[in-house]
């Protein structure tokens, strides 16, 4: 990494793999700038805060609940993330919910699979990562170009306005709506990144997936006893795919219990086909939160209402 010192990259997106890249490239010398059109950093790492109308506080890791790697490079970050405290390994019981049989099976032991956590929230990781020594931030962001300049051997990013966002020698794209369809078919316009300005990674990045996902938040004002373990994953459902008790998770408040359902892949699929890629209404977001609910609900025993219940795209 010598020959980057002094250098200059954008990073744009700031879920776990910009914000790990971008923590990499400072520490190596390099002056890094973060793009993010979100109001934070975290992408699928994500951790939401609601506030009841009674003031209650709740917390939901409404993207990804957990992580766990066999990778030994990885496995050493982790280590070093759980020596700074950002991390902790969560021992709670899983399983598997089989709608045809409407059991649960195949619990697994206490710490049999390692699955670990941010801490306080998911977001933690990507929080502390974009807070380094030599890496700027600028949330609220969208890219709506980026542009080569050959004469200067430079990127120019431009946001949506078209104001430059200053010239960089490399850009790391860890957003894939940067080249997707999905950013034309929200903004109108063509995706940042023109495909013919790096054609030898067109066809690589064609098969980088984009799965959606619907997420049901639920807090309860009393544990579930009809569940026995803390998060679970669905057989032989159409509808949900995972759910988990969030409050169960180490350096989480406990007074209320937290749960986050996700949907399949499947389903949230054919919602965007009758929703569109449009941001989602209120009123649309609360009809599906009332969909998926009434699917757990009705197939897992035994569940009250909710006193706090939204969805999430």
């Amino acid at each position: 990494m010598e020959s980057a010192i002094g250098s200059k990259v954008a990073v744009v997106g700031s879920g776990i793999s910009g914000a790990v890249c971008a923590s990499f490239l400072a520490k190596n010398g390099v002056s890094v700038t973060i793009f993010d059109s979100g109001r934070g950093p975290g992408g699928r790492m994500s951790t939401r805060r609601e506030i009841t109308e009674d003031g209650k506080e709740l917390y939901f890791d409404h993207g990804a609940p957990f992580f766990a790697s066999t990778n030994k490079d990885v496995m050493a970050l982790v280590s070093e993330w759980e020596a700074r405290g950002l991390v902790v390994e969560w021992k709670e019981k899983f399983g598997i919910y089989d709608y045809v049989s409407t059991k649960f099976v195949d619990i697994e032991k206490e710490g049999s699979s390692k699955k670990f956590v941010g801490i306080p929230g998911m977001n933690a990781i990507c929080l502390t990562m974009c807070r380094e020594p030599g890496i700027e931030t600028m949330f609220g962001v969208t890219v709506g170009t980026l542009q080569w300049l050959e004469e200067k051997k430079s990127w120019l990013p431009v946001d949506m306005d078209g104001q430059s966002l200053g010239q960089f020698d490399a850009v790391v794209v860890s957003d894939i709506y940067v080249t997707s369809p999905r950013f034309t078919a929200v903004t109108g316009r063509p995706p940042p990144l023109d495909m013919m300005l790096v054609p030898e990674l067109a066809f690589k990045l064609q098969e980088v997936p984009a799965l959606p996902c619907l997420t049901l938040m639920l807090a309860f004002e009393e544990p579930l006893p009809s569940i026995p373990v803390r998060g679970f994953s669905f057989k032989n459902s159409d509808v949900l795919s995972w759910a988990f008790c969030d409050s169960s998770k180490p350096g989480r408040c406990a007074t209320s219990e937290c749960w986050v359902v996700h949907s399949t892949t499947e389903y949230a699929k054919r919602v965007i086909k009758q929703t569109g890629e449009q941001r989602l209404s209120t009123s649309t977001l609360a009809d599906l939160a009332e969909q998926l609910f009434r699917e757990f609900q009705g197939n897992v025993p035994n569940i009250p209402k909710p006193f706090f219940m939204r969805a999430h795209r």
